[in-house]
């Protein structure tokens, strides 16, 4: 079974990056893929209850490649780790099939240090559901759930769930846009869209500046009926006045 996902896993590096020229290539000379093999082992370990092995193997690819993966970690088939250096995946995250994380990428926990034995197997760490793509830099912290071929950019930090096929920037992140969901296979490196990617916070203040200008062309408006009404009352009362005098006399 192990063999097997490294297969899968070899293939997916062949398919997601231009520079890899075959499988042997991949094997020697790619540390993403290097750590994926000390992760594939290191799980089973665990899995099997060895878990000092399993982590004294996981400590030796940190040091070999400068990817943590926790062998505690759930990861699917053909995952790709690209320019890897600086990833880190906590002991409770569960990354699903088809998943692509670029350099410095973070898959983090905010709960406090295990005190308890009761604390133990609590759920720290995200979920990254099936396709989903995590730019450079991106930090993703605590129990949270990425749907499915949702993409995360670069230097994002995510602390709250994000949608199936959406795409996430800022920090804090927020979802800017929807993905056509006819194209939800395709890859995109990086998490970048051909969309372009609109800054959240000055599409907040176009809105805005829209709604001020509408309020005030109103009030304009407003105020020229205001003084079109009063103007007519004042003739109206001038027309009167001599009626009035005349009847008296």
């Amino acid at each position: 079974m192990v063999f097997k996902r490294l297969k899968a896993d070899l293939d997916a590096f062949l398919e997601r990056d231009p520079a890899a020229r075959s499988r042997l290539e991949v094997a020697i000379l790619y540390q993403g893929f290097h750590a994926i093999v000390f992760y594939r082992i290191s799980n089973w370990l665990w899995r099997q209850n060895l878990r000092f092995i399993a982590r004294f193997i996981s400590q030796i690819g940190r040091i070999l490649t400068g990817i943590e993966i926790h062998p505690g970690a759930t990861i699917g088939c053909c995952f790709v780790i690209d320019h890897g250096t600086g990833v880190v995946v906590g002991e409770t995250a569960e990354i699903g099939d088809n998943v692509t994380l670029y350099h410095d990428v973070t898959l983090g926990g905010v709960a406090p240090s295990v005190d308890s034995a009761a604390q133990v197997g609590t759920k720290r760490h995200p979920t990254l559901g099936n396709g989903v793509i995590v730019g450079s830099g991106a930090q993703i912290l605590g129990p949270i759930v990425v749907g499915e071929h949702a993409r995360v950019g670069a230097n994002a930090v995510v602390t709250t769930d994000i949608p199936a096929c959406m795409t996430a920037v800022g920090i804090p992140a927020k979802v800017i846009m929807p993905r056509d969901k006819s194209k939800t296979g395709e890859f995109r490196a990086y998490a970048t869209s051909p969309e372009g990617v609109p800054d959240p916070v000055q599409q907040i203040l176009d809105q805005m500046r829209n709604q001020m200008t509408e309020m005030q062309k109103r009030i304009d408006e407003l105020e020229q009926e205001k003084t079109s009404r009063s103007k007519d009352d004042d003739d109206e009362g001038g027309n009167s006045e001599p009626g009035r005098q005349s009847s008296v006399a």
